[in-house]
């Protein structure tokens, strides 16, 4: 029989040993909780993890957070009935703890961000994403496109010159979004707010996307994990969000506290 192969030991004990009580867990979503679907809106959050979530938030003390470029309200539909600590859109949103979402950044005009969606014709297996502060157009079953994608944006950002915009990108993604947003700006600012406040931040990230979080990490004293991509600084790595997602459930089931 084939075994599934286990993260890399020593990132896994590490983990598994983390002190709960003095941590801060800030967790990617698409491609390090879960695994990446078909399109964006096919993807699959399982009882098993939401389960572990909500056994993991008070043993933080609450200072449990998803860090995502989905909206909110996105995680919130996705994680249900689950609702905890996020910040959403790169860093466009945050919630520390109910229904209050704080704004940081203006909605993309709707008229761009349907001439963005444009590029999804029939049939080019493009797939459009809305985040409102943000647009990605996917291409992950139609990676032909790419060039045609980047022009098409291209136009867009020329079409509309006195908006504020920059492009984002990662795995089988362009985004278009408000500059001087980021998760490395949305991590340092949730970490100065209570439950957060005073703990240190363990992230959790796999793609492009997630280097600022990771860049920040330093000067809060925290530790960042990923999932099969390099980054700086880094205490382990994961194989593949299954393997986070066991990590987790190790966490949450007790072990040996690591302050260092």
């Amino acid at each position: 029989m084939v075994t599934q192969p286990i993260a890399n030991d020593a990132a896994m004990d590490l983990f598994a040993r983390l002190d709960t009580g003095s941590i801060a867990l800030l967790l990617d979503v698409d491609g390090t909780l879960i695994d990446f679907g078909p399109t964006p809106h096919e993807v699959h959050v399982s009882d098993d993890l939401k389960e572990t979530l909500t056994r993991l938030s008070p043993l933080t003390g609450g200072a449990l957070a998803l860090v995502s470029g989905r909206p909110i309200g996105d995680l919130d539909r996705m994680f249900a009935p689950l609702k905890l600590a996020a910040i959403g859109g790169h860093g466009a949103e945050m919630r520390l703890r109910g229904d209050e979402i704080i704004n940081a950044a203006a909605p993309l005009p709707q008229d761009l961000r349907r001439h963005l969606a444009g590029a999804a014709t029939p049939g080019s297996g493009v797939v459009v994403e809305d985040k409102v502060y943000s647009l990605a157009l996917h291409y992950r079953q139609a990676p032909q496109h790419e060039d045609r994608l980047r022009a098409h944006i291209a136009a867009g950002r020329a079409a509309f010159p006195g908006e504020a915009t920059e492009l984002l990108t990662g795995k089988a993604i362009l985004e278009l979004k408000r500059p001087n947003v980021n998760k490395g700006d949305g991590v340092r600012e949730l970490m100065r707010h209570p439950p957060f406040a005073g703990r240190i931040p363990v992230f959790i990230g796999d793609d492009v996307t997630d280097e600022s979080a990771f860049a920040v990490l330093p000067e809060l004293g925290g530790k960042g994990f990923s999932v099969r991509r390099q980054f700086t600084p880094l205490a382990g790595m994961f194989d593949s969000p299954m393997q986070v997602r066991t990590a987790l459930r190790r966490l949450a089931a007790g072990g040996g506290a690591v302050r260092s």
